[in-house]
């Protein structure tokens, strides 16, 4: 029996607990056909391929199930399985180790070779970096004004950059000015997750192959990659927070000894400078020494929207010195990054839905005293089938103008679903999402940023807010509704590169306006929205 038989005993019901009931349904509500089992078969299989299927425990149950009594006692004979009992309980138990001669034994009887392992790319925790890496008007004057500020005795202060606009690349020149004037020394550059960290590592070998004068370590600590502090003398350190965290409560010595070998330490994503985890790594590694500066980073210098007292505090913490664009003759460094082709000019249009949630007490309550949505609100938000038709309907319109689309969903399943709807209106769409395995992941980010000649869309969930960098994306939805001014801007910036950047003329930002809930929608507002706070 091959593959295509087994599935071809699936019915209805089976395939629609394969795919997900929730999509089935929508497909029902769109065109009945759509769901006609033949056409379920053909979505599943391009959504899991056969060996998927098969080494899952429960989907393989499920068509073992199906099978003849015969081909079942077939089968147990075929793998060599103690026939004391029914052959369905025995295949039901049966539960072969990956890579193992059983699972292969199994996966032959229906005419499949089991799925190889991608191996994960070794890179070692250190690398040696040898010795153009420009900067343009706005970006060398930003570079003066930061250093100015470091060689003060109040040698703290945050970049306020937008979006696209090279905080980053920025923030580099400032690091490897650093390395050049002080030597032996180290820069430690912290970020809050592991796409931030690699980013910015990557980022380093770039600058200093073209503006170093010697060679130095890029060291590695995030994840599995770790640092030996008796190597630890010169360089960058890229680590996230919240291993350094971890190391420095469960290792005495080890924030102190990292602290008196470091001239300057840089906060990317800077907003979350004030959380007691953060504020804690920042406080041993900075003020271990008067002349240890601290560079924070942020297209949103503020915690929230409308928590005076919370971006008050990030204020002070960064001393109230904030270097911003300073970009004569505009009153918005928005407006001259636009100008200049640095962004991409940004169309913005709501979609609006009236829900009809009719929130309840606790739920008002909730929206007025949250820093942002619930996620039971959000989960409600994303189940909304007339709400998940408007959004499939406007993508279909996207993808007839825009090569590389990105939407950020409301919930996980919420991504997955409208991922799986697209592909079965014959959209390339995939869904990225935290559980996503690292190699997976890569895949589809790669597809997403290469030069694949159809358009694609890639839906996700918390994962490609900040540190994600697609310069061909011309289009975002924005299907999550949130009061976080940071998230919603580190949202839209996703889509607005700008040709100078690698990306394009226009970009076009879709933003569901859910109107019993809040919402944004000017990057402009979002770059200004702090500024009482830090004069």
């Amino acid at each position: 029996m091959n593959f295509e038989q087994l599935l071809s005993r699936a019915d209805d019901e089976l395939l629609g607990e394969l795919i997900g009931t929730p999509v089935v349904r929508l497909l029902r509500l769109i065109d009945q056909s759509l769901a006609s089992p033949s056409n379920l078969r053909k979505l599943l299989l391009e959504l899991r391929p056969p060996g998927e299927l098969l080494r899952e425990p429960a989907s393989r149950s499920s068509l073992i199930d199906t099978l003849q009594v015969g081909t079942a006692t077939e089968l147990v004979e075929h793998l060599g399985l103690n026939q004391s009992s029914d052959p369905f309980t025995i295949l039901r138990s049966f539960k072969p180790n990956t890579g193992s001669a059983l699972e292969e034994r199994l996966f032959g009887f229906f005419g499949e070779t089991p799925p190889t392992e991608i191996e994960r790319e070794y890179i070692p925790d250190k690398v040696d970096t040898p010795v153009k890496y420009g900067l343009f008007d706005h970006q060398r004057r930003a570079v003066a004004a930061i250093q100015k500020i470091l060689r003060s005795e109040r040698n703290r202060l945050l970049l306020h950059m937008p979006t696209g606009s090279g905080k980053t690349r920025t923030a580099m020149n400032v690091v490897c000015d650093e390395l050049r004037n002080h030597e032996p020394s180290l820069v430690i550059w912290l970020a809050y997750s592991e796409e931030l960290c690699e980013q910015a590592a990557n980022e380093f070998a770039t600058a200093w192959d073209n503006l170093g004068n010697r060679q130095l370590g890029t060291f590695r600590f995030w994840g599995t990659h770790d640092i030996n502090l008796e190597d630890t003398h010169d360089g960058l350190i890229v680590a996230s927070l919240d291993k350094t965290f971890s190391y420095g409560t469960n290792f005495s010595n080890f924030l102190p000894r990292l602290g008196d070998r470091c001239s300057l330490v840089v906060m990317d994503e800077a907003h979350a400078a004030i959380a007691p985890t953060y504020s804690f790594v920042l406080d041993n590694l900075v003020e271990r020494k008067q002349s240890t500066g601290l560079l924070g980073l942020s297209a949103t210098p503020g915690r929230t929207w409308n928590d005076v007292d919370k971006d008050q505090e990030l204020a002070d913490f960064f001393l109230r010195q904030k270097v911003t664009l300073n970009v004569p003759d505009y009153p918005s460094p928005v407006d001259y990054l636009i100008e200049k082709g640095y962004l991409a000019k940004p169309t913005f249009e709501p979609l609006f839905y009236e829900s009809g949630f009719n929130l309840s007490e606790q739920d008002v309550r909730s929206l007025s005293q949250s820093l942002d949505i619930s996620p039971r609100i959000l989960e409600r938000v994303a189940e909304d089938e007339q709400r998940n038709l408007a959004i499939v309907y406007r993508l279909e319109q996207l993808v007839e103008r825009h090569q590389r689309i990105i939407v950020f969903a409301a919930s996980v399943r919420h991504a997955q679903l409208l991922a799986v709807i697209l592909r079965a209106r014959g959209i390339n769409a995939d869904a990225v999402i935290g559980t996503t395995p690292p190699h997976e992941r890569n895949r589809l980010i790669s597809r997403f940023r290469g030069s694949f000649p159809e358009p694609v869309v890639l839906c996700n969930y918390g994962v490609l807010t900040a540190g994600f960098d697609a310069p061909r994306t011309s289009a975002a939805v924005i299907a999550r509704p949130t009061k976080s001014l940071v998230l919603y801007s580190q949202m839209l910036g996703r889509a607005l590169r700008g040709t100078l950047a690698g990306g394009n003329d226009e970009a076009e930002i879709i933003t569901v306006v859910d109107t019993e809930l809040p919402g944004f929608r000017d990057p402009a507002e979002t770059f200004f929205n702090w500024e009482d706070v830090w004069v």
